[in-house]
């Protein structure tokens, strides 16, 4: 597998969500969940995906409660919860492990490419994808979406 359009989500209603949905954007791949002291980061990812979808970055949330527990909710709580609480627009794909033996493929092939900065360490992790399909830097859960570091590799990458 050479790039992250090798691989397929789930999408959170249940439909297929094959990466190459995204070729040619900028994509930033983001593990989730609603209980975490990190979750008000769904408003600074939101506010990113409106302000630069259009110069071709997508948002693509993530949900996982591989972390103390944090999402525990139903891919429709998981759903109702963004889009009522954050007003979320930007895809999500259903609830996957994002570590361990049975992380999602997606997330065994960043580790590959990327190394253990891949590797989610919390919810908010964040893994960033070039117009290729390639994975290009990993960004820790405590990196804000607006960080000045994250939103110059995004522009660099647009």
């Amino acid at each position: 597998m050479s790039s992250a359009y090798d691989y397929e989500f789930t999408a959170i209603d249940g439909t297929p969500l094959p990466l190459t949905t995204f070729k040619d954007k900028v994509v930033l791949v983001v593990n989730t969940a609603s209980k975490c002291g990190l979750t008000p980061q769904y408003e600074g990812l939101e506010q990113l995906y409106s302000e630069m979808k259009d110069k071709g970055l997508v948002v693509l949330g993530v949900p996982c409660n591989q972390f103390a527990g944090q999402e525990p909710g139903t891919e429709g709580e998981i759903q109702t919860f963004c889009s009522t609480t954050f007003g979320i627009d930007f895809p999500m794909t259903a609830k996957v492990d994002v570590k361990g033996e049975d992380a999602h493929p997606f997330y065994r092939w960043a580790e590959a490419e990327l190394g253990e900065p891949a590797v989610p360490v919390w919810n908010f992790h964040k893994i960033l994808l070039g117009k290729d399909g390639k994975a290009l830097k990993a960004f820790g859960p405590r990196t804000d979406p607006h960080d000045g570091e994250l939103v110059g590799a995004i522009e660099a990458a647009l």
